[in-house]
């Protein structure tokens, strides 16, 4: 499969509560990792008919309880899983030029993936993206970075069937679209998953997303400027940190431009050619969730539980990660 296709590369940007805390520091964020936070089982009202046409329609969803990680899964983490197993992520195998059209840029045929980068005056947003060779998990920024120091950071640059090998190793499961829509409404039916209906009530931030006008300037009025270590930000009422902004999240199911029972269990289905109507090559998309530390309330307002996107699912980037389940 082709690690990066054009349409895909467009959707990336297109895409106080006292369980809440006050944005942290680094040094305050979690320094123990791995738990799992039970979410009780629940009828609920799915989606949001306000914003955004691919959030609705509104639509009531029951779903039985589960068990989900509190956080991220972390580079420490992921790293483990590859000690053990000697797995190889999508970003770090070599596309095979079979794949891609004889004009291709040579760069497309060298393992990566892609890296968001500080735009400049009048730069349309899609172009802060770059397929960098060298990047993946390891490299996070290109083949002169490293994760060192940064155990406790979301593992990013992790394709969807690198997020699922992991979790088949782990005995768990990628969660369902309706099971992280339930646990990061934190038992609300507000906008965002904390009191009232604002993104930073009280001038308190509750999840790491972009302040400034994207893609020019991230101010970091919430403690942090980019990628965040897990559990900077407040617990909310099930006990899990950051399903809300940060990185992006895995779901298994497939995407559909809305909310639809039956293509939501479809056991293939639909290409990103089909659920965006577009030119797009024939690729398989899931849908990922949460937004992430790009979200800007001037751009993208996809830090809500009901915002959802379609991604490419062999293509890692640096603003997608993964949780997962035991149901």
């Amino acid at each position: 499969m082709k690690p990066f296709s054009i349409t895909a590369l467009f959707i990336l940007l297109m895409a106080g509560q006292s369980g809440f805390a006050q944005s942290h520091s680094a040094s305050q964020c979690l320094d123990e990792t791995g738990a799992s936070v039970w979410v009780n089982g629940a009828d609920f009202v799915m989606g949001d008919d306000r914003l955004y046409s691919e959030e609705g329609p509104v639509h009531r969803v029951s779903v039985d309880g589960f068990w989900i990680d509190a956080h991220e899964v972390t580079n420490v983490q992921f790293a483990s899983f590859v000690a053990e197993t000697d797995y190889v992520t999508v970003a770090e195998r070599s596309p095979d030029p079979a794949d891609w059209p004889s004009d291709v840029p040579e760069d497309f045929l060298r393992a990566g993936s892609v890296v968001f980068t500080l735009g400049e005056s009048g730069q349309d947003p899609t172009q802060g993206w770059s397929w960098i060779p060298g990047t993946d998990w390891r490299h996070p920024y290109g083949p002169g970075s490293g994760i060192e120091g940064r155990d406790l950071y979301p593992v990013i640059h992790v394709a969807f069937e690198d997020a699922e090998a992991y979790a088949s190793w782990a005995g768990r499961s990628l969660p369902t679209e309706a099971q992280f829509e339930l646990a990061a409404r934190s038992r609300r039916n507000t906008v965002f998953p904390w009191d009232g209906n604002e993104l930073a009530p009280h001038g308190q931030h509750h999840a790491n997303t972009w302040q400034g006008i994207f893609p020019l300037e991230d101010n970091a009025e919430d403690g942090h400027q980019g990628l965040a270590p897990v559990g900077c930000f407040g617990a909310n009422d099930y006990g899990a940190y950051d399903l809300i902004g940060n990185v992006w999240e895995w779901t298994s199911n497939w995407y559909a431009p809305q909310h639809n029972p039956i293509d939501a269990i479809n056991p293939t289905g639909p290409t990103l050619q089909q659920s965006l109507g577009s030119s797009a090559d024939g690729v398989p998309a899931k849908v990922i969730k949460g937004g992430s530390y790009l979200c800007a309330e001037n751009y993208c307002l996809r830090f809500r539980p009901a915002a959802r996107e379609a991604q490419d699912n062999g293509l890692g980037t640096s603003h997608i990660g993964f949780r997962t389940v035991i149901n």
